[in-house]
């Protein structure tokens, strides 16, 4: 952060945004290459609209107008404009201001802002996003306020910054309304900010998969080739809206049935969302025509972008570019497709041949083609519907983080399957995921740690356990493979969460049965011990032990074990009717089925589809806490079966962890609590000063002290330690400190090495001191090479290390662990999203393997464990709140039996992303 002039372009505060209709536009500065484009926009503002901004008649700017509003110095003058295809739509700017209201400089914290939004275009969001932007510009330029003045009459105005969710004050002077926001973020901001975000997104997700009609370009006159297969497989689907095709050679009025057109603008009708199958060199072009027809949304079947080099990634973002550049949207390049199985839309926008998935509670999102392909082959084998699908392809545009918007408030969708070759972004992704989770399951299948061709964002470089980790605790159900992908979303689509781990097990396999009981041991359940009805079961009998396992108050969820029967007499159709009967009689209890060798019996027992209208969306309240019941048949009609009793079992232990984790986040989701010692804006103004002379994309470690008073402003207390490049130094250190002291080396080789002698405790005289000193170098080395410091003695207590970083692919770590080496080599370290609450800073310190010893391991005394978590929310809070603190090391921590103590810090810091994830509403930029 920086306060000081810098009249150079500000290029990071170019943005995409999307608007509330769903469409996008771009912000950026106001440069003085903008006269043109500047009188364009107000020529096209209404009188009304004119006299709102100026408070009389204004019908033409003067050229001295022109200029002002043109000439910035990105200071204290700032202009933003929102454009879409190049033009103006809306612009705002502020004007620095002192206290008797003239033009001023730093430090005057006070700025004047008035906004201007073309009347085609007011109602989509725009002045409001605009306030977001100059907003956090203003912030960067050590603005604190903003003063606006409005008619009483611009009743939208004046709401735009009452809803804002910042504190402000309200006053009438003159015949106007005096409005003044303090620009400090706050909980009600953020929440307005993200609520909004929200809808936009989903809206502009919406548009794509709901569109009214779809035109595909690049169908081929022979019926070969990719346009033409997505043109059958729409037109096969049933589409409910116009269908059109697109060839630049056509010569007849039909291609394969559909109407037929050269080129998009000659279709006399409004265009919704446009299939492109063009070769790469000419996707442009076509880009171009469905920018000025109007279109929404894009899907980009065309290879040769990311994922065929840096000459493909170079076209790709210049395909974004280009996209957003026309207020549009687009899915791929690379892209497999859309599918839309609503009833009143029925769109197959893929490369998936007619007939198309029938409808289901199942909403699927891949990166992959070939997976998408993969994971549909198998809900449909298995019986099961979607609600949607979208497969991305090298996602240059809309992500999974697009749909989870999308899906958290469709009602037609109730379990959200994605297949992620990357997180793209990782901290708002587990921020939705996070509030998704709270009201639907949310299974992801995570590819290698690696970023393929085409996904251009940093790989992790964190352990997949440790990604796991995070995932599970933003309330994501991480699966390892397409296979569990598939197993898990049955399951939490089909039945309902189980209240607990307690599994019954039954069937006509002693041995099936034992392999089950096995296998939810492996899964962490509690199984009862099987129920063996032997191989002379009947489906009477299979009957009647569901029907007293599910009544019984000992079980939580039944898992179902079947073999072949020897004789004809028992059909597949016959048990699967026992068992559906004793389900629906029944409800409240998940039940899954393994069957060997008995496909019959699978495909009896998946769910009967055909409901045209499914039923209003089953909140899942947390009284209720179950997965919703299917749209398409009544509870029980769809028992989900497995060929093994591990996939049974693993789909079963997944749905238990996560209805632990949504009765446990209903109960107390925890809170980032507020520190009223914490100097947010002081610490801000030392890592400007700090990062004065680090260079952009460095990192820079920070000296001891600096490292130490940075801590300080949060309330994070390291002690000091003084040099001792001789035994005398030492003795001097130890008198400004106190006795007792500790001498040990800071060499990085010998750094945190207490097991290689490097350190010496409770040295509480001089002589002591200098024996210690004289036995340090004569062991391991000159003064000069092991560079020693004295430090003050502390309570003794349990050593723990206390850690942040910034991962490329996961976002902001809070981790936690014991000191020493044994630690390191067991990979006994936790880890937590940050912003962490008071509960993940409690639960963080209780989840490694050596937590006992904090609480009082073998007669030991209980150490504060409370000091320690409020510690390590104060680090969280650091980084959070600034993004330039990249990493954080507090070793060791010493945790006593009252109070804790770092006493060792290294901090490094860099200039942080021009956006980041608690900014302004942004569109990533690959």
């Amino acid at each position: 952060m920086t306060i000081e002039s810098d009249p150079s372009y500000p290029a990071h505060w170019e943005a995409d945004v999307v608007l509330r209709d769903g469409g996008t536009a771009r912000i950026r500065p106001i440069t003085t290459e903008d006269a043109g484009r500047l009188v364009s926009f107000y020529e096209q503002v209404s009188d009304e609209s004119k006299y709102y901004r100026f408070f009389a008649p204004y019908p033409r700017l003067s050229d001295r107008d022109v200029h002002r509003f043109t000439h910035h110095d990105f200071v204290d003058r700032v202009g933003l404009a929102a454009t879409i295809g190049g033009e103006f739509i809306g612009t705002v700017r502020y004007d620095r201001i002192g206290a008797d209201g003239r033009p001023a400089s730093a430090p005057a914290d006070e700025a004047e802002v008035a906004f201007l939004v073309q009347d085609a275009h007011q109602g989509r969001g725009v002045a409001s996003t605009l306030l977001e932007h100059i907003g956090a510009v203003a912030r960067e330029r050590g603005i604190r306020r903003f003063a606006a003045e409005v008619l009483p009459a611009n009743s939208k105005m004046i709401k735009v910054f009452t809803d804002a969710g910042y504190q402000q004050k309200r006053s009438f002077e003159d015949g106007s309304v005096h409005l003044t926001l303090d620009l400090e973020p706050t909980a009600e901001s953020l929440a307005v900010q993200r609520a909004r975000e929200q809808r936009a997104e989903a809206h502009s997700v919406q548009r794509l998969l709901a569109p009214g009609s779809v035109a595909v370009v690049g169908v081929s006159r022979s019926g070969a080739g990719v346009g033409a297969a997505a043109l059958r497989n729409l037109r096969d689907s049933g589409f409910h809206g116009h269908l059109y095709a697109v060839n630049e050679a056509v010569t007849r009025d039909l291609l394969d049935g559909v109407r037929a057109y050269r080129t998009i603008g000659a279709i006399g009708a409004p265009v919704d969302l446009a299939v492109l199958a063009v070769p790469a060199d000419r996707v442009p072009d076509a880009v171009a025509a469905c920018g000025e027809h109007g279109v929404q949304g894009l899907v980009v079947l065309s290879a040769g972008y990311g994922e065929s080099g840096p000459a493909g990634l170079a076209r790709q973002r210049e395909l974004v570019r280009q996209v957003r550049s026309y207020g549009m949207r687009l899915i791929g390049p690379n892209a497999y497709g859309v599918i839309n199985t609503a009833p009143e839309v029925e769109l197959n926008a893929s490369l998936t041949p007619a007939p198309m998935p029938t409808r289901g509670r199942i909403g699927l999102f891949t990166q992959s083609g070939a997976i998408g392909i993969a994971l549909l082959s198998a809900l449909i084998r298995r019986g099961e519907g979607l609600s949607s699908f979208v497969s991305a392809g090298n996602r240059a545009d809309v992500s999974g983080n697009d749909i989870l918007q999308y899906w958290y408030e469709d009602e037609a969708t109730d379990v959200a399957l994605l297949y992620l070759e990357t997180l793209g972004n990782p901290r708002k992704f587990t921020r939705l995921a996070r509030r998704t989770a709270a009201v639907k399951p949310v299974v992801v299948a995570k590819g290698g740690r690696h970023s393929p061709a085409g996904h251009v964002v940093p790989d992790t470089r964190l352990p997949e356990a440790t990604v796991s980790a995070l995932l599970r605790q933003a309330g994501v159900i991480r699966v390892d493979t397409v296979t569990e992908l598939v197993d898990v979303g049955l399951l939490l689509a089909a039945q309902p969460l189980p209240a607990g781990p307690r599994i019954a097990i039954l069937g006509n396999s002693e041995s099936l049965g034992i392999l089950t009981y096995d296998a939810c041991l492996t899964q962490g359940l509690r199984p009862l011990p099987p129920l063996d009805l032997t191989t002379a079961a009947t489906p009477a009998d299979f009957r009647t032990a569901l029907t007293e396992a599910l009544r019984s108050e000992d079980s939580d969820a039944v898992v179902v074990t079947a073999i072949p029967w020897v004789s004809e007499d028992a059909p597949a159709d016959d048990l699967a009717g026992a068992l559906r009967e004793a389900v629906a009689a029944n409800p409240g209890k998940p039940v899954a089925v393994v069957h060997v060798e008995l496909a019959e019996l699978a495909l009896a027992l998946s769910a009967v589809r055909g409901v045209a209208h499914p039923p209003p969306f089953r909140s899942w309240g947390p009284a209720a806490d179950r997965a919703p019941a299917g749209p398409l048949s009544a509870a029980g009609d769809s028992i989900p079966s497995y060929p093994a009793a591990e996939r049974a079992v693993k789909a079963v232990a997944e749905a238990v962890r996560y209805g632990q984790w949504r009765r446990a986040t209903a109960a107390d989701d925890g809170r980032v609590p507020e520190y009223e010692d914490i100097d947010e804006t002081g610490t801000a103004d030392r890592l400007a000063a700090l990062l004065a002379d680090v260079d952009p994309g460095a990192v820079a470690t920070l000296t001891d002290w600096d490292a130490r008073e940075l801590l300080a402003g949060y309330g994070i207390r390291v002690l000091p330690t003084l040099p001792a490049p001789s035994a005398d130094a030492a003795v001097r250190a130890a008198g400004v400190l106190g006795y007792p002291v500790a001498l040990k080396t800071t060499a990085p080789h010998l750094r945190h090495r207490a097991d290689l002698g490097g350190v010496r405790l409770d040295l509480t005289n001089e002589a002591e001191l200098r024996r210690s000193y004289e036995e340090l170098t004569d062991a391991l080395g000159k003064p000069a090479e092991l560079q020693p410091v004295v430090q003050a003695m502390v309570a003794r207590g349990v050593d723990t290390v206390v850690r942040s970083v910034i991962d490329p692919a996961a976002g902001a770590v809070l981790s936690f662990g014991l000191a020493g080496v044994a630690s390191e080599l067991l990979g006994d370290t936790a880890h937590r999203l940050v912003p962490a609450t008071d509960r993940d800073a409690a639960s963080l310190i209780r989840s490694i393997r050596a937590a006992p010893l904090l609480f009082g391991w073998r007669g030991s005394d209980p150490v504060d464990t409370s000091a320690l978590e409020d510690l390590l929310l104060r680090l969280s809070r650091l980084v959070d709140d600034h993004p330039e603190v990249t990493g954080v090391s507090l070793e060791p921590v010493v945790v006593a039996a009252e109070g804790v103590s770092a006493l060792g810090a290294t901090v490094r810091v860099a200039h942080p992303p021009a956006r980041g994830d608690l900014g302004p509403r942004t569109l990533p930029s690959y």
